[in-house]
């Protein structure tokens, strides 16, 4: 069985288990399927219906397109509405008036008859309250752990970046190059693979990493790509700001400068690329633009898939405190990205 219909099958399960509850529990369990005559019975059951509802709504609607996204009070407003209508809209289907008739049939004295609010009220307040969290918790459990996992993939697909016999391959030919012509740049180019290396396999399993480590990672990986340069690309690379004793989440700004490489990096083409990194106060600013020269690229080295990722992990390490636009007309791809990293 598939891990979907596994889940389907768990929670077909849980709804006729939470629908069996008022079943079971009922004083009247004895009169089998005369049970679905009886009012007070009808009201619970449908009472239970609503409250299945709410859970599927709240975990599915209500708390990613509201709570998640800092709109508490309508998330509250919405929550309170469909607790009256839950409480109320029994009674509405279900003729209260027999309700009592049934009640006063058995020889029970009905206090406030007539008045049900407060009974009510106290009757499905706790219930609800009840499924209102279970869902909560539910889905923010499930949204560490989705985070968790997207920052696995994301810290896993970076590694065999940087182990991917395509980047290996380029710059180890690069190197190559260089002792061929007793370069003493080539020294320096080995540290650096060496260091981008050890920098993927030991800094990014950390929550976060220091903001002058994450750039010294960048620039490493921009030298290493200006090996592959000659007169027909034009570029640009700045840094501006105080960098010092900032924290950032690590390897959430290289996938959108690998990306400026792999499709504007051409050397039988024109190419501009242009990268821009500053920090102002504590606003980290990261501007990346790039002239499309490479419209194609085998599967395995197409970047979309990290970008993706990383954008999961800005949503989850940085809540309302980063802005992402990215522009692609087709000849220039433009990415801007922000981050307070306060």
């Amino acid at each position: 069985m598939s891990k979907s219909k596994q889940i389907l099958f768990l929670h077909l399960i849980g709804c006729i288990a939470f629908l069996s509850v008022p079943v079971f529990t009922s004083p009247d369990f004895g009169l089998g399927i005369d049970l679905l005559g009886i009012a007070p019975f009808e009201k619970t059951f449908i009472n239970y219906v609503l409250l299945l509802f709410f859970f599927y709504l709240n975990y599915y609607c209500l708390i990613p397109r509201f709570y998640f996204t800092n709109k508490k009070a309508i998330y509250i407003l919405l929550i309170t509405v469909y607790y009256v209508f839950i409480d109320w809209f029994p009674y509405y289907i279900v003729n209260h008036q027999y309700v009592y008739q049934f009640i006063r049939s058995l020889g029970i004295i009905i206090p406030f008859e007539g008045n049900h609010c407060f009974n009510s009220h106290l009757g499905a307040i706790i219930p609800f309250l009840s499924v209102l969290t279970l869902s909560f918790l539910i889905k923010k459990n499930n949204q560490l752990s989705q985070a968790f996992n997207d920052k696995l993939k994301s810290e896993v697909s970076y590694l065999k970046e940087q182990i991917n016999p395509h980047f290996l391959f380029n710059t180890l030919n690069s190197i190559y190059a260089l002792t061929l012509e007793k370069s003493n740049d080539a020294p320096k180019a080995v540290l650096k693979l060496s260091g981008m290396m050890r920098y993927v396999v030991t800094e990014s399993n950390q929550e976060y990493v220091s903001l002058e480590k994450e750039i010294n990672y960048v620039e490493d990986y921009i030298e290493l790509q200006k090996l592959r340069m000659d007169e027909h690309i034009k570029f640009s690379y700045t840094r501006s700001g105080a960098f010092a004793g900032k924290k950032i989440a690590p390897l959430v700004l290289i996938p959108f400068i690998e990306n400026a490489f792999k499709y504007g990096l051409n050397p039988d083409r024109d190419s501009d690329i242009s990268i821009a990194i500053t920090v102002e106060n504590n606003l980290l600013s990261l501007i990346v633009k790039n002239k499309i020269v490479i419209n194609e690229l085998p599967p395995n080295l197409k970047t979309e898939t990290g970008i993706e990722n990383t954008q999961k992990r800005l949503d989850f390490m940085y809540p309302n405190r980063y802005t992402l636009k990215i522009i692609n007309d087709s000849a220039v791809y433009t990415v801007h990205l922000t981050i307070d990293l306060s």
